[in-house]
């Protein structure tokens, strides 16, 4: 089984927010694969499904982003999914608002999300999907920044780059991470 792992926080005041585009993620994933996010388990929402033919949990951990290793972890547990089959999708400000890095392992890099499923699972080599949402200019706050809306301009492009990520997500799933990352990094999709 593989765990997709979309991070975010609950709420409907952080539903639309940069921070939140792992959910969004996960969700068009879910949606495309006809998978219902209805259910209550592991400290998040979940559904089943298969995504070619393997049978795929999604996940949308509820315990905000710094405890969304307690979510994952439990669920990996409790179904005996192992650290190479569980997929993280999360925002990176390091990366321009449209681009999508693969990435197999690596540090947490200042994410609080990826920090707390590093910890917990003892572990870093799950995959990442990497969403770029950039960085804030000026002397804004990062915190404040992903917290915060998408601008006009990035939510009248945000379907196209959710679209992209769930045929990256896809082809990570399918045709493993080498090939993901040769058709979608380094790549910026906005139209």
């Amino acid at each position: 089984m593989k765990l997709v792992v979309g991070l975010g926080n609950p709420g409907p005041e952080y539903a639309a927010t940069r921070h939140n585009i792992g959910f969004l993620v996960a969700q068009k994933f879910a949606q495309q694969m006809g998978v219902s996010l209805k259910r209550q388990a592991y400290q998040g929402i979940v559904g089943t499904g298969r995504a070619d033919g393997q049978e795929t949990m999604v996940l949308l951990p509820q315990t905000y982003m710094n405890r969304s290793g307690v979510s994952v972890v439990s669920a990996c547990k409790s179904k005996g999914i192992a650290v190479e089959d569980v997929v993280v999708i999360h925002d990176e400000i390091d990366l321009p608002f449209g681009s999508i890095r693969i990435k197999v392992g690596g540090g947490h890099g200042g994410h609080n999300g990826l920090r707390s499923i590093v910890d917990l699972l003892g572990c870093r080599d799950f995959l990442r999907v990497r969403m770029g949402v950039g960085r804030p200019q000026g002397q804004v706050d990062v915190a404040k920044y992903v917290l915060g809306q998408f601008s006009s301009t990035e939510k009248s492009q945000l379907d196209n780059v959710l679209e992209n990520s769930v045929k990256a997500l896809e082809v990570l799933l399918q045709k493993g991470a080498q090939q993901a990352m040769n058709e979608f990094n380094n790549r910026v999709f906005l139209i």
